[in-house]
């Protein structure tokens, strides 16, 4: 999906044009995948004006990231937060997607280089539905893939690390290539894990079940959200190994994501999943997009207003 250019990116503590954000190309991060980085979106609510979505919990898990690879961040959540809500407005942004990212810049190479300089940027710019617009409420196809994910030792998949994300193209490109929309991932044990860029729900018998970190997900926070809007509702979520069978067997299933939101699954491995409704997935993307149209109380202070 191409980028739409907006006027200006934050870097290193300043403002400047988009264009003047490049950087060398002996940059640690090219060579070897030494970034962290937060996926997040700004929405025009019809209550708050222009918020920015759960600012806090991605601005607090970009430090964390940055502190598991040891890349220096010198700025505090607060300001970097404070950065999330000024990219947005001084870019006229009525509803944004936002990447903070933090590097490894340019000054040493070597796996390790203790050394390297840390950069950090925040751009943003408009973003539909990552799995389109149609999906939301069609749902959308979606593959098994023969690519699994990082085992318990190796990488941190709790990390929303730059690198994790070479698996994820992986898994994406074969979904696509062979005609379907997105691919999930098996954990390394062979249950079900996530999709190349989102969080797996099954609604199977009443039941919201989802795999638990130990199957190699990223604890997404749009995943943390739709749990406690389901909670709220009354449902039971329950977090457990998948077998790959579930899925065949579903009533119900769905991705979310910052960037897919919450998105429904209508078929797998060219399989329907249930009879084609979808009570329980409608009832929370009614709760989650309600928290913009102010139809769903935002309890939890998770909108945060830029102005």
């Amino acid at each position: 999906m191409p980028i739409q250019e907006v006027k200006l990116i934050w870097r290193n503590g300043e403002m400047i044009p988009w264009a003047d954000a490049t950087t060398h190309i002996l940059t640690h991060a090219v060579h070897y995948g030494t970034s962290v980085f937060e996926g997040m979106r700004a929405y025009n609510t019809a209550h708050k004006g222009v918020c920015v979505f759960r600012n806090q919990e991605h601005i607090e898990r970009l430090h964390f990231s940055a502190r598991v690879y040891r890349i220096k961040i010198d700025y505090s959540v607060e300001t970097l937060m404070q950065v999330c809500r000024d990219v947005v407005r001084k870019n006229d942004l009525e509803a944004a997607y936002i990447r903070p990212v933090a590097y490894l810049g340019y000054g040493e190479m070597g796996p390790a280089s203790p050394n390297a300089p840390s950069d950090i940027a925040v751009a943003a710019f408009p973003w539909d539905n990552f799995l389109g617009e149609d999906g939301k409420s069609d749902g959308i196809d979606v593959a098994v893939s023969s690519w699994r994910r990082f085992a318990p030792g190796t990488v941190p998949a709790g990390v929303k690390a730059g690198g994790n994300y070479l698996s994820s193209r992986l898994i994406s490109m074969e979904a696509k290539e062979n005609g379907f929309a997105e691919g999930i991932g098996l954990a390394h044990d062979g249950t079900v894990s996530e999709g190349a860029g989102e969080n797996l729900f099954v609604v199977h018998k009443g039941r919201i079940i989802t795999p638990p970190t130990a199957s190699s997900i990223l604890a997404g926070i749009t995943r943390d959200t739709v749990s406690v809007l389901a909670r709220k509702a009354g449902f039971e979520v329950v977090e457990q190994a998948i077998p790959r069978e579930l899925l065949y067997g579903a009533d119900e299933i769905f991705l979310t994501g910052t960037a897919a939101e919450v998105t429904p699954v209508r078929s797998v491995d060219r399989l329907s999943v249930g009879n084609g409704d979808r009570p329980i997935t409608s009832k929370l993307q009614e709760m989650f997009f309600g928290l913009f149209t102010g139809e769903t109380e935002d309890e939890w202070g998770w909108l945060d207003p830029v102005a």
